[in-house]
């Protein structure tokens, strides 16, 4: 995928590089609690490309991957590592249900299944990927993502489409979920 889609979530890579480490007050007793992970945006990227050779929809999702394992780890109640996973096939597992459930595409107003291709880890990001068969043309786009809403209310989820070399884009601020693009 084209690396320009990512350019402005290099910034936030660069910030969120620079963990703020730091202390916070706890509300009953004046103890300081280390704060491992902190990060001033909560940002998630979808990429839906239209590949008409191959007939295909190809989706990136990127996270990042602290918010992330925190999610599924709250969401499948067991200990995630998306660096080391002891379990492939379970992590697998549950990123395909967590995806699937907070993001849905519809093309020309029919829901398409999307198809598990897999993920990886670079540097402070997630990306899993997934592709839709049987797409020859696309017109419209519309697309649910809730991704990480149970995460952080402070979610932002930019998505990003191509179809036939025309790009647009969108951000979706908490509580939206919802975007249409026509081509």
């Amino acid at each position: 995928m084209a690396s320009s889609a990512y350019k402005w979530l290099s910034v936030c890579c660069l910030l969120f590089a620079f963990h703020i480490k730091g202390t916070c007050s706890q509300a009953r007793s004046e103890v300081p609690t280390p704060i491992n992970y902190f990060h001033p945006y909560y940002i998630s990227v979808v990429e839906i490309n239209h590949n008409p050779t191959d007939k295909t929809l190809e989706i990136s999702c990127k996270v990042f991957t602290n918010d992330f394992e925190t999610t599924l780890e709250k969401n499948y109640k067991a200990k995630v590592d998306l660096s080391n996973p002891k379990d492939k096939g379970s992590t697998d597992k549950w990123i395909t249900d967590y995806i699937k459930k907070h993001l849905s595409i519809k093309v020309d107003g029919k829901d398409v299944n999307l198809s598990y291709l897999g993920f990886e880890k670079d540097d402070e990001a997630v990306f899993s990927y997934f592709q839709v068969d049987n797409v020859a043309v696309v017109k419209k786009l519309n697309v649910s993502n809730s991704l990480l809403h149970d995460f952080s209310d402070q979610q932002i989820n930019i998505i990003h489409c191509s179809v036939a070399g025309r790009r647009q884009s969108t951000k979706l601020d908490y509580p939206n979920t919802e975007a249409a693009f026509q081509f």
